[in-house]
């Protein structure tokens, strides 16, 4: 039986263009609200591709995710916060869109058609049976993305997958695959939108998880972002005024400053 994609069904909704625009809006945010009860039923497939993660990366590993157009973007994103938000360096968590870096901005043709160039990408960074790859394929079917993943369980490279079609290819490339079936898009066959909104929500479940499982957050707070501006200094000084029951902010806001992180300024105290 040929493979059958949800996310390109017919749209449930019909004559779009003779909406008025609350109806428009209305009909849309209908459609969001399912996508975390969508995501809520995945919770299980997620917990597995966390834990793998978790443990390569406490071991040595780095994290890629690589896709194609939205999800390339979204992949990119993802990675591209967790140097602010956890004080992890540069190329522990990478983003790989195919096309290069210009697909970022601009589609490029045909990229996710190639099955060998996700490899190649893969290469250029030196990539080993120590990290993890996770392939973020709303279809389920991006070529770029299933051979990259097919060529990482040949070299023995743990890999994951988020998909919105049930049973898809890039779910039998993956070690460990999630879908989020969420349904036919508002606008058929769009899946910028809730099959988007959906790997994006998945996104932030597992780069969230992973980094408390690595010691990056202690309680609810971000303890090692980086200072770099200054909402994110001010919020670091009333974490640490907090944490030492200090009453003085300018106090506190040179201890931050000096030490660099909320996390290294607690230690600093406690040593002095």
């Amino acid at each position: 039986m040929a493979f059958e994609k949800v996310t390109e069904q017919a749209s449930v909704y019909r004559h779009l263009e003779k909406m008025s625009i609350q109806e428009i809006l209305t009909n849309i945010n209908k459609e969001d609200r399912t996508v975390p009860l969508a995501v809520e039923k995945s919770i299980p497939q997620i917990e597995k591709l966390v834990a793998a993660i978790a443990d390569r990366m406490l071991a040595g590993g780095r994290l890629f995710y690589m896709g194609a157009g939205t999800s390339g973007r979204l992949g990119i994103v993802d990675a591209s916060e967790c140097p602010p938000t956890f004080g992890v360096p540069q190329g522990l968590v990478i983003g790989i869109i195919a096309g290069g870096d210009s697909a970022i901005r601009k589609a490029v043709e045909f990229a996710e058609d190639d099955r060998e160039q996700g490899w190649k990408d893969l290469q250029e960074y030196n990539i080993t049976d120590k990290d993890v790859v996770v392939g973020i394929a709303a279809s389920g079917t991006t070529p770029y993305v299933i051979g990259a993943l097919d060529k990482c369980r040949s070299h023995g490279i743990i890999t994951g997958s988020i998909s919105c079609n049930p049973g898809s290819p890039v779910s039998a490339a993956a070690d460990f695959p999630v879908e989020v079936v969420v349904g036919p898009e508002f606008v058929t066959g769009s899946t910028r939108m809730k099959s988007g909104t959906a790997q994006k929500l998945v996104l932030n479940m597992i780069s969230t998880a992973v980094m408390i499982q690595l010691g990056r957050v202690e309680d609810n707070k971000m303890v090692n972002m980086q200072l770099s501006n200054e909402k994110l200094v001010d919020r670091g000084v009333k974490m640490l005024m907090e944490k030492l029951s200090l009453t003085d902010y300018e106090q506190a806001q040179q201890l931050l400053l000096k030490a660099g992180s909320v996390k290294k300024a607690v230690d600093d105290f406690a040593k002095a």
